[in-house]
């Protein structure tokens, strides 16, 4: 296992030289001037200007720029965004508050979604089958830019159950909400993704003849069945956090969450390429060494899958 772990760590290499380059070419190639607003109403003077560019190096090839780059990521520098701020201070702040949204998130994935695949599973073709195919299905078809705002309206402005925005310090309490919000299209794929995989090793020959021997219905699902299915939801919910800590844009803007998100709309908003590509930089390393633990995990799921 060493060697495997080994070997998958040095396959990140060039993932994250590829994925930074992409990101940092595509940020880069925006339209539009880094220095607009940056002097309030009036244009900004050329000494400004020029000053500026060359600090964010804006003069320079594209290669010779992500070469840069690239020299200052190596000593754990992120560089310094159009406002002066240093990118690992703004990451270092905001990472905390992104992790804890996607921790809840991933809670409700776990627990509601594969609780309901494995109880609609079991009762396939019968009523709860049947509501839980229907509901996942409509959760599915509806956007959370839409689901957002409307859960805002009726657990926290109405009802009152929850705050209707995030405050600074966020703690778990005011994530619950957002959290249920991010996390309903995943729970309606976890619960659908384990009602099948359940259904069709139920039917499979050794659930059948484990049945046979006089093991209990009950011991076989749990013992046997149960963790062959949950190889594959797993594997979604593993490469569902990573796109959890980099994809809660929409419902950190709704819930005005001060987390990686809403930094990443920010800076595509203000051509602030590097602190986009400072916080998606982190976030492709955090969903390599996610994906990483879900290819251990498999060995624990399934004996027969060595890495050795």
């Amino acid at each position: 296992m060493g060697k495997y772990v080994i070997r998958r760590l040095l396959q990140m290499i060039p993932v994250i030289l590829g994925a930074t380059f992409l990101i940092f070419a595509m940020v880069f190639a925006l339209p539009g001037d880094p220095t607009a607003g940056k002097c309030g109403e009036r244009p900004c003077s050329d000494a400004y200007v020029a000053k500026f560019r060359a600090e964010h190096n804006l003069d320079d090839p594209l290669l010779v720029q992500y070469g840069k780059y690239l020299g200052n990521l190596a000593q754990g520098d992120f560089g310094t965004n159009s406002f002066g701020n240093k990118v690992s201070d703004e990451l270092l702040q905001r990472y905390p508050t992104t992790a804890k949204l996607a921790l809840v998130a991933i809670a409700f994935e776990i627990i509601i979604g594969i609780t309901v695949g494995v109880f609609a599973g079991i009762r396939k073709g019968g009523l709860l089958d049947s509501t839980v195919m229907l509901a996942t299905l409509v959760f599915i078809s509806i956007p959370i830019i839409v689901i957002g705002p409307v859960a805002q309206i009726i657990f926290a402005i109405n009802l009152g159950w929850f705050r209707p925005t995030v405050s600074s310090a966020a703690p778990f309490s005011e994530l619950l909400l957002p959290g249920m919000v991010l996390a309903l299209l995943s729970v309606a794929y976890v619960a659908r993704l384990t009602r099948t995989n359940l259904v069709e090793n139920l039917r499979s020959d050794y659930a059948r003849t484990a049945i046979a021997k006089g093991l209990t219905r009950q011991r076989a699902i749990g013992v046997h069945t149960l963790r062959n299915s949950l190889i594959p939801v797993v594997t979604f919910i593993g490469a569902d956090f990573g796109g959890l800590l980099g994809g809660a844009i929409v419902t950190e803007r709704i819930f005005n969450i001060q987390g990686v998100g809403n930094m990443i709309f920010t800076g595509i908003s203000n051509r602030d390429g590097l602190s986009v590509v400072g916080a998606v930089t982190v976030l492709v390393f955090v969903f390599l060494v996610v994906n990483l633990l879900v290819d251990l995990l498999y060995g624990v799921l399934d004996p027969r899958i060595s890495h050795d």
